[in-house]
C-alpha cells in the first residue's frame, strides 16, 4: 500500500485518469494538476494548482506519457491552462523524490540531473514496453484498414524492426492472413525473424525489397525510409511510421511521389486510452511501493 505517500501528478490526457484511479486505491494521497476542465469526479485525488509549495512534501511527481517539451510545458488535455515545470520546482522536491514519466526529453533530464533527483522513464522498461506493443499493434491495423482500398489478408507487409512492437506487429499481421517481412540490422534478429516464420532481409537490402510491397511499418526511430527507398515502392503502398516524432520517413518526398505516409507516435494513447493507462498504473504502483519503501528505510 501506498498510505502515507504524497503524490503529486501534473497533466495528462485519459491515461492518467487511470494512473490516479489505481494510486488512490493504493491509498497514496493525490494532488492532481491540470484536471480542471474534467467533467467528472477524481476518484478521491485533490485538485490543486501549479505552485512551487506544492513540490516541498512530494514523495514522486509523475508526469505525462512525454514529460515535458523542451521549454518546460507539460501537456494538459482536461485543462486550458499552460503548465509549464519551472526549474524552481524541480528545485524544491524533496532528494528521496522521483520524477515518473513515459520518457524525458533533455529539459527534463536536465533538471533532474542538476538537482539530485530520481527520473525513472517508464516506456524504457521492457514489461511497459511489451504491454504497449499490443494497442499499437492494433492501431497501426486500424490504420492501415482505414488508408488503403484492399485487405490485410492476402497483402505484402515490411514490418522495419523486430523490438518489441515490431515482434507484435508482425504476429498480428501474420494472424491476419498477409505475407509479412522483417527488416533487421542484427544477425540475431534475422535468425529469431526466420525462426518464427516471417521473411527477415537486412536493412541494407530494403531497397530490393521496396518494390513490391502494399504496407510498410517502420518502428525504428531514424531517417530510414529515405527518398531513394520510397522511389522504388509502388504508388498503391502506405507508409505507417510508429517511431517517435520525426519519424523516420521522408515524408516530403512520400507525398511528391503520390505516396500515402502517416504519422503514428503513441498509438497506446490515441486507440486505447484506458488500457495503456492500467499498464501505466500498474506498473507505477509496482515501482512507487518498491522506491518509498527503499526510501523510507535510507532517511
Amino acid at each position: 500500500m501506498l498510505t502515507g505517500a504524497n503524490i503529486v501528478l501534473v497533466g495528462g490526457d485519459a491515461r492518467q485518469l487511470e494512473v490516479i484511479r489505481k494510486l488512490t486505491e493504493l491509498d497514496a494521497t493525490v494532488l492532481a494538476v491540470g484536471f480542471d476542465g474534467l467533467s467528472t469526479p477524481l476518484d478521491g485525488a485533490v485538485h490543486a494548482e501549479l505552485d512551487g509549495q506544492l513540490f516541498e512534501d512530494a514523495d514522486a511527481l509523475i508526469l505525462p506519457a512525454v514529460g515535458t517539451d523542451d521549454d518546460g510545458t507539460v501537456t494538459a488535455v482536461f485543462s486550458d491552462k499552460q503548465l509549464v515545470l519551472e526549474e524552481a520546482y524541480i528545485a524544491r522536491l524533496p532528494k528521496h523524490c522521483k520524477v515518473y514519466t513515459g520518457m524525458a526529453k533533455p529539459y527534463l533530464k536536465d533538471l533532474c540531473a542538476k538537482y539530485g533527483i530520481g527520473l525513472v522513464e517508464l516506456f524504457e522498461r521492457d514489461d511497459v514496453a511489451i504491454y504497449n506493443s499490443i494497442p499499437t499493434a492494433e492501431g497501426a491495423v486500424m490504420m492501415a484498414i482505414q488508408h488503403t482500398d484492399i485487405t490485410i489478408h492476402g497483402s505484402t507487409a515490411l514490418v522495419l524492426g523486430m523490438g518489441r512492437t515490431g515482434q507484435t506487429l508482425a504476429r498480428t499481421l501474420r494472424g491476419m492472413g498477409a505475407r509479412v517481412k522483417i527488416g533487421v540490422r542484427r544477425d540475431e534478429h534475422f535468425a529469431r525473424a526466420y525462426e518464427m516464420g516471417f521473411e527477415p532481409f537486412y536493412i541494407k537490402d530494403l531497397a530490393a525489397h521496396a518494390g513490391n510491397l502494399d504496407l510498410l511499418f517502420n518502428t525504428i526511430p531514424t531517417m530510414i525510409v529515405t527518398a531513394q527507398i520510397i522511389a522504388q515502392m509502388p504508388s498503391r503502398a502506405v507508409i505507417i511510421d510508429l517511431a517517435s516524432k520525426p519519424g523516420g520517413t521522408d515524408f516530403r518526398y512520400a507525398e511528391r511521389r503520390g505516396i500515402k505516409a502517416l504519422l503514428a507516435p503513441g498509438l497506446p494513447g490515441i486507440v486505447a486510452p484506458k488500457t495503456a493507462g492500467r499498464i501505466m498504473a500498474d506498473c507505477l504502483g509496482r515501482l512507487l511501493m518498491e522506491d518509498l519503501r527503499l526510501g523510507r528505510e535510507k532517511r
